[in-house]
């Protein structure tokens, strides 16, 4: 009679364990497939030109950013300022990728907080973002000369961040003799 109560009691506490500690996860910190490997190709219009085509091989030999945002994204409000900074200072060309936007939402939006994109990029059915492994927007990846993922953020990005992990990766020394 009294297993009828202990089995249930366990299985709540065991169920209390795992919820909490699922919540001490930072869901940032979910690590990408995609370091180290080819970028993802694609040829999607840009933003505004329905005529005019993107794809990542247009920016074989540059170090660039893929920065993932919509303009029904609220945390995208908050790192615009930065990408915009990121443009002026001239770092690395910066590829938008607009997510699951209605164009015409994301063009004013883009004119409303200024427009940080080298080109940006339709993704209206999210195929792209998918062969990205998106997980939430916004997500911003580094790509290497060879054409590479060589970091990604999952959530706004923010100048500390710039500062500490993106600026160094961003300014290295890409002429140096590999040691392969």
């Amino acid at each position: 009679m009294k297993l009828k109560y202990i089995i249930p009691l366990i299985v709540f506490f065991a169920m209390a364990f795992l919820l909490a500690k699922g919540l001490t996860l930072d869901p940032k910190a979910i690590p990408s497939t995609r370091i180290d490997k080819a970028a993802p190709n694609f040829t999607l219009p840009v933003l505004s030109s329905e005529a005019e085509q993107f794809s990542p091989s247009e920016l074989k030999g540059k170090r660039w950013i893929l920065n993932v945002w919509a303009s029904w994204c609220v945390s995208c409000r908050y790192e615009h300022p930065v990408l915009n900074d990121i443009a002026r200072a001239g770092l690395a060309p910066i590829v938008g990728l607009n997510y699951k936007d209605k164009d015409d939402e994301a063009a004013q939006w883009l004119k409303e907080r200024g427009d940080p994109y080298y080109k940006s990029v339709v993704d209206q059915d999210g195929r792209v973002g998918i062969d990205w492994g998106v997980i939430a927007v916004p997500e911003t990846f580094i790509i290497d000369e060879k054409g590479n993922v060589i970091y990604k953020h999952t959530g706004p990005i923010t100048r500390e961040l710039v500062n500490a992990e993106m600026l160094p990766l961003l300014t290295a020394n890409t002429s140096a003799p590999s040691n392969n």
